[in-house]
């Protein structure tokens, strides 16, 4: 038998969706991926926690560039329907069993990198290339969401001074801090360059600034968002699709010459950019993957003795070193963000496609 809507389950139903509690069964309001450019808010019940879980009362939560990925059904390891978001700080609703160390109330953000902590890799440190990571919002419900489950250990308790907006940029922020210490640590006051003006080409701008880089240049072909980094007292700007590029570079710094690239893009165009671009015994380091395949010059890195590395994630160390410098304000998102609620998730995709945001990262605000 189907339901109409004279049917009594059918009204029951209706009713159920219009109350947040009733009968003891408590519904929540997510953000849905139902597949290629399809997101729909819908009504689901709470999750129920496992041991060793808890709930967190999502607050705000960022929309990352790899989501946009997943968004267009790019992304083998996003399968619909999912609810993403990685990115997100929010209170503690709830502790589940063999919960002791955490209280209700408290205000968190979460590292959605889930490693098993005996394998290899995790044996050695690298916890970010476990061969049993799970990450919130890919392998498991995510942020988008007025509630998730996370395990205890995903949870870095914050102090209720630090604003949402700071505390959700810890994710992105871990990530950079990772490849920009990596890249820097055998330089002294080198000169940078980061290919990519949004969130996460701009979090490495200031991380660099932050760890002693002499000059920081911002290549993007992006106008609108070199503007936006110009009103943020980032001086220098190119868009590296001008011929004058490279002599745009040199004016800039001079013979010194530029000692560290870091391609946030990951495009034909820019890593061959910066095999062409990058002084002799330099490191360019790849946070970008927006393409796979590239063909570069590798005699060329042989000669100079070019350093080219890869960086993926965080370590957990990572993570909480990116908190403190949100703590301590070292790094805010003022001036390069803007705010959303979560029901305009799905313009806030179709606009980040079309090129349409001028701002560097979108938040979307769960709670009023």
């Amino acid at each position: 038998m189907v339901a109409s809507w004279k049917t009594p389950t059918y009204k029951l139903y209706l009713v159920i969706l219009q109350n947040k509690n009733i009968g003891g069964i408590t519904f929540m309001k997510v953000l849905s991926w139902t597949g290629p450019k399809q997101m729909i808010i819908e009504e689901r019940t709470l999750p129920n926690l496992e041991n060793g879980e808890i709930l967190v009362k999502v607050d705000v939560v960022g929309i990352c560039g790899s989501e946009i990925e997943g968004f267009l059904g790019h992304n083998d390891l996003r399968l619909p329907p999912l609810v993403m978001g990685h990115e997100f700080s929010g209170y503690i609703e709830k502790l589940g069993k063999g919960v002791t160390n955490l209280k209700e109330g408290q205000k968190v953000v979460v590292n959605p990198l889930i490693s098993c902590g005996e394998c290899k890799h995790c044996v050695r440190g690298f916890d970010n290339l476990c061969e049993h990571r799970q990450i919130i919002g890919i392998h498991r419900p995510g942020g988008f969401a007025e509630y998730v489950a996370v395990p205890e250990s995903a949870v870095v308790v914050v102090p209720e001074s630090l604003d949402s907006y700071n505390a959700s940029l810890s994710e992105p922020l871990a990530c950079c801090f990772r490849a920009v210490r990596r890249a820097m640590s055998k330089h002294s006051l080198p000169n940078v360059l980061v290919y990519g003006a949004g969130a996460i080409g701009l979090l490495s701008v200031l991380v660099a600034k932050e760890l002693g880089a002499n000059k920081v240049i911002v290549a993007d072909i992006n106008e609108e968002r070199l503007r936006t980094l110009n009103e943020l007292s980032i001086e220098h700007t190119l868009n590296n699709k001008n011929k004058n590029f490279s002599e745009d570079i040199n004016n800039i710094v001079g013979s010194k010459g530029i000692d560290i690239i870091i391609d946030a893009v990951g495009f034909r165009t820019t890593r061959q950019q910066a095999a062409s671009l990058i002084n002799p015994g330099g490191i360019i380091m790849n946070i970008g993957l927006g393409i796979d395949e590239t063909p570069l010059t590798i005699n060329q890195f042989v000669r100079n003795e070019v350093t080219v590395l890869g960086s993926f994630c965080y370590t957990r160390q990572d993570f909480l070193d990116a908190v403190r410098l949100l703590i301590d304000l070292k790094i805010t998102p003022d001036g390069w963000t803007e705010v959303r609620k979560l029901e305009d998730g799905q313009q806030s995709f179709l606009d980040l496609v079309g090129g349409k945001v001028k701002s560097s990262k979108i938040f979307l605000k769960l709670t009023d």
